[in-house]
């Protein structure tokens, strides 16, 4: 079976003004529900890291999780989890980001990654930036290296894919939606 973006984005809801005016949620829970569209999307990525030097793969909280699972299993590859602040036990590294109002934060275990790990990023969308951008500034302080951010949508309207590749990390997107 081979991917079918049309399809995907058709599976995908678009949820207007949630959580806030003005906003258009992609709301990817539907993608679990239809196999046809899980499979076609687990394999785009599986089959683009299939022969990559990556040796980690780090999820970050929480949709991420769901595909960054398959996608470790079906790649044989230790997952690491990269989460909102106060939520992994043990040591932990923590990094600070800016929101639209505020700040927020992501841990990660001292223990997730070690010097000459190759690590993929991935999260299930691509806003601002600032998730990817905190979680690689961990990894980095971990002594591992990120070797791409991959995610299955991106909001290119939102800058955040241009700020993670000014900043060196390549980015791997299947598919992109206009607005917010």
């Amino acid at each position: 079976m081979s991917y079918d973006e049309c399809y995907v984005k058709s599976v995908i809801r678009t949820i207007p003004d949630w959580p806030e005016a003005g906003v258009q949620f992609r709301d990817i829970t539907p993608l679990f529900k239809d196999p046809k569209a899980l499979r076609m999307i687990s394999d785009a990525l599986i089959q683009r890291y299939i022969s990559s030097e990556i040796t980690h793969i780090a999820a970050i909280d929480a949709r991420g999780f769901l595909l960054s699972a398959i996608m470790a299993h079906q790649l044989n590859l230790p997952l690491v989890m990269v989460r909102k602040k106060g939520k992994l036990p043990g040591e932990t590294l923590q990094q600070e980001y800016s929101l639209e109002y505020g700040t927020s934060a992501v841990e990660m275990q001292t223990d997730a990654v070690t010097e000459g790990n190759r690590v993929l990023i991935f999260d299930d969308l691509i806003a601002t930036g600032g998730t990817v951008l905190a979680a690689a500034t961990l990894i980095k302080k971990l002594g591992a290296s990120v070797h791409e951010v991959a995610t299955l949508i991106d909001l290119p309207d939102l800058q955040g894919s241009a700020r993670i590749q000014e900043a060196g990390i390549p980015v791997h997107a299947l598919m992109a939606f206009e607005g917010h």
